[in-house]
């Protein structure tokens, strides 16, 4: 099977038209029960529409790759979607995350805030008290995580960390 990065090239040039991005491409199974995942995204969510108009234009392309026997499955990352590149964590900047960390003596531990950066070395979640950098190399595993209900929005965020703040001061 073509190498990861010759379906992203010969894919997101068909998924630019329909205003959507490549969020991931994803291999399973072998043989003739192997499936090539497609996972698509555009600001706001994608719905069913533009699923199956995505799945119409991804499958002569592929076709056209010389795959052998696969099954296409084209989707959304979800609400809690998967990060593992620098690209899902710089749009997933100001979502609630959850990261499994392993550090240098092999500990793993998690943890769990808002993400406010991410740049090429890695991210950095802001938790109650403290934030924390966490380079990519040290990630096991992250992914969005959806809190029902409306999120405050950030400048109520801000002005109750500073209001927290002044508290503890003043005692």
């Amino acid at each position: 099977m073509p190498e990861r990065e010759t379906i992203v090239a010969a894919v997101e040039p068909v998924l630019t038209p329909l205003g959507l991005q490549l969020f991931d491409v994803q291999f399973t199974g072998s043989g003739r029960a192997r499936t090539v995942r497609v996972v698509v995204d555009r600001d706001g969510g994608v719905d069913l529409d533009a699923i199956a108009a995505s799945s119409e234009r991804i499958q002569p392309v592929l076709d056209d790759l010389d795959l052998g026997d696969f099954a296409l499955e084209v989707s959304s990352p979800g609400l809690e979607r998967p990060l593992s590149r620098p690209e899902h964590y710089r749009r997933a900047v100001g979502e609630t995350v959850s990261v499994k960390v392993r550090d240098a003596g092999g500990e793993a531990r998690r943890v769990r805030g808002e993400l406010v950066a991410a740049d090429e070395r890695g991210i950095t979640v802001e938790f109650e008290h403290d934030a924390e950098h966490v380079d990519y190399d040290q990630i096991v595993q992250a992914r969005t995580i959806f809190e029902w209900g409306a999120a405050p929005k950030k400048d109520q965020r801000a002005r109750k960390r500073a209001q927290k703040k002044q508290k503890e001061v003043a005692r």
